[in-house]
């Protein structure tokens, strides 16, 4: 007789996490398995800070895969929510399928949950609401949004901390983990998931195996994204138009950033410059942190960026994104993005391309010689010198340069020329699975929850999804 769990999940990342621990609190009888193709915790190393470049790790990114997935190995900021909102302006739609305040009472429990496992009780962005609400109205004049709520920075070497006593814990009480296996397929008869197909990648000849399950969750991340569009062709999956955000992870420094890193430590920008109108954003501020490169499918290589609670650089850098939804006859964003990422990837000879501001200005690439003597000095060492305009599109680079200039009206110095972009930085999503108010796709059994689907955006939003998940299963 073949074994058989009562929950499969593909994927390792927060949903998948935390997805595992609420299940323990429920019903400690059912039988819950967790595979992802990297490795445990303890084990995720990235070499670059030994060798000074990206070695490409095999058979997957240290950074991208493993337990506690990409997000929590970047810089690992929780955010959260303020009170007084109606609605949800970050992190995703889990709010359009619960509800904000029951997603209000979900987040205030995860959050709890981090706190327990060694989360910072330090709550940035709570301090100074006057001198917000003043940053607030300058960026509105320049047609600009300012998102401020309360964030918990983790520090990516905390979190590995955090996330390991979290791996001992699921293991405690018997939820099994399958590391550096691959999920080749999905098992579906008849419109019903019935468990998956998986491999493992250290074995050369290594036989596909069955494993089954009453209920499967996917739950792959961003990472997971070109998979998961793979399994809903393959299947039939039913799914919604996507979006991919494209852009530069920008590196300026500390002094320019200063009010914003000391009044909220993060700092969400929302604009649609002229003449497109695209949505552009910041993302992921890093107070002096610390530009990272991460390998994803076909050794492409993005850009990303984190800060450590005790080791500080002096620079910010921050994610600067644009939005791009398309439309018929082209509707393969994920294949649009890994294109412009492969373009600059070439540029760069494999790696992150890196580039003055002002050097973009004057219509030439940056040397290496150039950023030696540079005011702002790139914190990734592995980046190379060059022009990013070559391969970011034309709608792209326009977009954030206008962004920036706009930036610039609010944050005096941010449009200083010796500012960093490097490139490619760019989040893929799936076309967004469609799922009911349980979480189900249009296949019986089969659930889709996190970044990966499309449902959330971030740490937070993804380890509250899957809290959520292990109630709709034990309902």
């Amino acid at each position: 007789m073949k074994e058989k769990y009562d929950v499969i999940v593909v994927g390792m990342g927060p949903g998948a996490i935390f997805m595992a621990y609420e299940m323990t609190k429920l019903d400690k009888s059912k039988r819950i398995l967790l595979i992802d193709q990297g490795k445990r915790v303890e084990d995720r190393n990235c070499p670059i800070e030994k060798v000074g470049k990206c070695v490409k790790c095999k058979p997957f990114c240290n950074i991208t895969s493993g337990f506690s997935g990409a997000g929590a190995f970047s810089d690992g900021k929780l955010s959260l929510y303020n009170k007084e909102d109606d609605d949800f302006y970050v992190g995703g739609n889990l709010h359009k399928y619960i509800g904000v305040e029951q997603t209000k009472k979900l987040i205030d429990y995860t959050d709890q949950i981090y706190l327990e496992f060694g989360a910072d009780n330090k709550l940035e962005g709570t301090e100074y609401k006057e001198e917000v609400g003043e940053i607030k109205k300058k960026a509105k004049k320049q047609g600009l949004t300012l998102i401020d709520i309360p964030i918990r920075h983790l520090g990516t070497e905390k979190a590995h901390e955090l996330y390991k006593k979290l791996e001992d814990y699921l293991e405690e009480n018997n939820i099994h983990m399958m590391f550096e296996t691959v999920v080749e397929d999905l098992i579906i008869e008849e419109n019903i998931a019935k468990g998956v197909k998986i491999k493992n990648v250290n074995k050369k000849d290594a036989e596909v195996q069955e494993i089954y399950g009453n209920n499967v969750v996917i739950a792959v991340g961003r990472k997971g994204a070109n998979w998961l569009v793979n399994m809903c062709e393959k299947h039939k999956i039913k799914t919604e138009a996507g979006v991919v955000d494209i852009g530069v992870r920008y590196e300026l420094s500390d002094e320019v950033m200063e009010k914003i890193n000391t009044y909220m430590y993060e700092g969400k920008f929302i604009g649609r410059p002229a003449p497109f109108g695209d949505k552009v954003r910041t993302f992921c501020q890093n107070p002096s942190g610390f530009v990272s490169s991460e390998v994803y499918d076909n050794n492409l290589t993005l850009v990303n960026g984190h800060s450590y609670k005790d080791r500080k650089s002096k620079n910010t850098n921050l994610a600067i994104l644009v939005s791009h939804h398309f439309n018929h006859p082209f509707d393969k964003p994920i294949e649009y993005g890994r294109n412009v990422a492969k373009n600059l990837n070439e540029l760069g000879n494999g790696n992150v391309l890196v580039q003055r501001l002002g050097d973009i200005y004057r219509g030439k690439r940056t040397w290496e010689e150039e950023l030696k003597n540079n005011k702002v000095e790139p914190t990734l060492k592995s980046a190379v010198a060059g022009d990013i305009t070559f391969a970011l599109g034309y709608r792209t680079m326009t977009d954030i340069l206008q962004f920036i200039r706009e930036m610039d009206k609010v944050v005096e110095g941010f449009a200083n020329p010796e500012n960093l972009l490097y490139a490619p930085e760019i989040k893929f999503y799936s076309n967004q699975v469609v799922i009911d108010e349980r979480f189900e796709t249009s296949v019986k059994g089969l659930f889709s929850i996190g970044d990966g689907g499309g449902m959330t955006r971030g740490l937070m939003m993804a380890s509250a999804s899957g809290v959520q998940m292990a109630r709709n299963l034990y309902k």
